[in-house]
This record gives C-alpha cells, structure tokens and sequence, in this order.
C-alpha cells in the first residue's frame, strides 16, 4: 500500500509542478500569509471554471499552500466565502426545476439532482486532487469545527465536509493493521501523541501495550493518509473481565500467556483525527477486531470494554447542587462529600460510596437523556449504538486524578456478543431501548413517583 500511494504521490507532483509553469504560479508565487481569503475565493473560482487536469492540480496545491499561510480570522473569511459564494447554482437550480414541472422525465431529476448540489463540494473534490489534499482536507475541517460554536452560518459548509469524508472514508477504502513494535517509528509517535483515553507515559509504557504477549493494538489506515491512524483500539488479554484500569497499565504486571485468557478487553479507543469528527468508523473496527482476535486466539469467549464515564461527574455535581433533586438522598449526599477532598476516597470512604455511585450510576446510564432522548454519555452512545450491552458498573475503576474529575473514579463495562449485536443496535436505534444485564438493572432504584419513568431497559 505505501509503495503504490507513493508512486501515486509522486505522479500527481510531476502533474502540479507541470501545470504550475501553464499557470506560471512557480516564478511569481507570494509569500502564502500574502495570499488573502478573497484571493483564495477567486482562485477556487478559478479552479471550478477549468478544464486543464495539469494545472487543476497545480491550482488545487496553490490553494491548499495559501489557506496553510492564513491566519484565524483570514480563514473564517474564507469559509464565509465557502458559505456564501459556494452555494448551489441558484439560476440553474430554478431553470431545471421549471424544466421539470412542464414535462417531468429521468434526465430532468438528474440535472435538479446535479444543479442542487453545492458548488464547494465539487470545489472539494478538485482541491483533493492535490499531492497529499486528503489529509490537508481533513486539517481544514478540524478548523472549522473550531470555529463552528462562534459561526453557526457555517454549518452548511460542514455538512459538505462530513458528505464527502463519509464517503471517502468508507470503510471499504480502510485497512485494518496491527501495531507492534515493528511498527514504523513515525506511526508510533503518533499512537503516543493521539491517545486519548489513558496517556502513554514515554515509549516504555508504549512497549508495554503493543508488545507484550497479551496485549495487542489495532487501527485503521486509509490509503490516502498512509502514515496517519485514523482510529486506534488498544486489548488486553485477560482471564476475567477487568474492573479496574490500573492493574492493566501497571509497569510490575506479570504478562499472561495470551493461550489462558477467556476475555478480550478493549480499555482504550482513540479518534485520531479531529477534522474526521462526526464520520463514524469506530464501529467497524471493534468489530473487525473482534474477529481478528477470535481468528488468532479462538479460546477467547468474552469481548468486553473498560469504559470511562467522561460526563458522569458533571451530571452529579449538578444534581449535587440542586437542593430539588429527586435522584439524592440525605445520605447520598452525605457519602458524597468524600468526593470533595482532594484527590481519591480512601479504603473506608471508598466502601461506603460503592453501592451510592452504582446506583446513581444506573440512574445515569439507564436514564438520563439528551434532548433528543440519547444517553448524556458520548461513550456510552458510542458503544450501545454499537449494539453493546451494559454489563457491568465499576465504582472507583479509574482513581487517577482524569478519572476522578470525569467520573468521580467510575468505569463501566459494555459486552459484545456478536449474536445479539444487530438485534441491540436496531433496539438502540429503533426503540430507544438500552440493553443492560440483570446485574445492571437490579442497581436501579425505583422512581420517585412524582416523576415518570424515562428510560426503558431490555434484560438479556
């Protein structure tokens, strides 16, 4: 795969240094900061309104080199311009649907169907024609998200961004690899830069995740960012499923013949790419992680994760603070002040807050809801969309000083049992249903009866 995408790299540079000198950007071009965002606009003009393929790749490289130079402000200029001189072809657009309603007929759709569509996404996919624009794209997107929450006007322009990487990064275009210690340096700097649940100390901690026997890490690659992970998964191999993280990362474990172990637990999960936010492959690689591993070590029966519990934390410091709430008792409350010590609960504080957060974390997990009737917790969306199950609820598996501030210590496992997933996902989706073991469900308090139930659960 890296030969062939070099070659082909390096094929499309000979076309945009070719076509440079037919639109002799070479000899004059500016320093990029020069290069404003209306300069810019009017090369993406340029860019649509020609033929030529050697100089719209050599116009597509000029653009991606100048947006690179601009400054913040100079770059929501330009995607105001994305916005408003972009859009769909307005005079063509009325022309095709006026067409269309005096004789309807196939080659009329089509050109409403071609004449709707906004003028930036083809300006997109002529800018990814560029050496190395796939990645470029990606980066420019993770700026506009950035800017998204100040610019709402914006959101139609990302909604092309998120149309095409959806496609682009199809999971038919993914490869799956395994990391190892063999792994190039280059790629392994960035699992250790991209690790987004439990940070990797220094390349020794590294060794420990992608190179001891019962451990193994996985990530999908597209062949266009070759050297960039899109998604990591790190597994332990484990004879039970784990309750707690730091057994797992701890430097004086005793590794375990991966041929004993009955449980796979996926303990960390890792975007690695911000600009690729909202285009979902996550799901594909746990899956397809599942049967590489089962193909390797076909002793395996459980398929578990050690979640974290990112916004547990905030939702009960907000019922905390709500003289009214009806999920607190007096002696919840009472428990709770442990947590307002620096640092985790000791032993004692520990064992008398384990059955308060389990059942007030049930209530989270099976109950709260979004607006639009979703669990709070993105993980636990995550996972559940998956067509997971809620296994397990785990008080104080995470008391490092991330995991107390999130969650109050609080870590979960969610169960993958390849039969069931299509029927939990449809549930999840369909229904609303969140399917959580008898364990689970029996930590639930009942409702106040002032209040309705608002979550129903599913008891495999």
């Amino acid at each position: 795969m890296t030969d062939s995408s070099s070659f082909f790299g390096d094929l499309l540079g000979t076309i945009a240094e070719r076509g440079r000198s037919l639109l002799d950007l070479g000899r004059e071009r500016r320093p990029a900061g020069a290069i404003r965002a209306a300069s810019i606009a009017a090369l993406c003009e340029r860019l649509l309104s020609g033929r030529g393929e050697a100089s719209g790749v050599a116009l597509a490289q000029e653009i991606l080199i100048a947006y690179r130079g601009l400054k913040t402000g100079e770059r929501i200029a330009f995607f105001e311009a994305l916005a408003n001189e972009f859009g769909p072809d307005r005079a063509r657009l009325a022309a095709a649907v006026a067409a269309f309603g005096a004789e309807s007929g196939g080659r009329d759709i089509a050109e409403i169907h071609a004449a709707s569509e906004p003028r930036r996404q083809e300006l997109v996919r002529r800018l990814n024609l560029a050496p190395g624009a796939t990645a470029a794209l990606v980066a420019m997107r993770a700026d506009l998200l950035d800017i998204l929450s100040r610019r709402g006007e914006l959101a139609e322009v990302d909604r092309d961004f998120t149309h095409l990487f959806a496609s682009w990064f199809n999971r038919g275009f993914l490869v799956l690899r395994r990391i190892d210690w063999s792994t190039p340096a280059n790629v392994l700097e960035k699992i250790i830069r991209y690790e987004a649940v439990h940070e990797i100390r220094d390349w020794n901690d590294l060794r420990a995740r992608v190179d001891s026997p019962d451990r193994r890490c996985y990530a999908f690659f597209h062949p266009a960012m070759v050297d960039e992970p899109l998604i990591f998964v790190e597994v332990a191999l484990t004879r039970d499923p784990p309750e707690a993280i730091a057994p797992i990362l701890s430097n004086d474990r005793v590794p375990l013949d991966p041929t004993k172990a009955k449980t796979a637990a996926f303990y960390s999960i890792s975007n690695c790419q911000r600009g690729l936010g909202g285009v979902s492959f996550g799901n594909f690689l746990i899956k397809q992680v599942v049967e590489e591993i089962s193909r390797e070590f076909p002793n395996l029966t459980h398929f578990v994760t050690l979640s974290p519990v990112p916004t547990f934390r905030d939702w009960l410091e907000a019922e905390r603070a709500n003289p009214e709430s009806e999920v607190l008792t007096a002696d919840d409350r009472a428990a709770l002040a442990a947590l307002d010590e620096p640092g985790a609960p000791n032993a004692a504080e520990q064992a008398a807050l384990r059955p308060v957060i389990g059942a007030l974390a049930a209530r989270f997990l099976l109950a709260a809801r979004t607006p639009r009737g979703r669990p709070v917790d993105p993980v636990a969306r995550f996972h559940l969309g998956n067509g997971a199950r809620l296994e397990r609820i785990n008080p104080f598996g995470d008391v490092s000083v991330r995991g107390m501030k999130q969650a109050a210590g609080l870590m979960v496992n969610y169960r993958y049992v390849l039969e069931d997933i299509e029927r939990n996902h449809e549930a999840f989706f369909d229904k609303g249903e969140i399917v959580a073991s008898a364990q689970v469900r029996k930590l639930l308090r009942p409702e106040p009866l002032s209040r309705a139930a608002t979550a129903r659960e599913v008891v495999q």
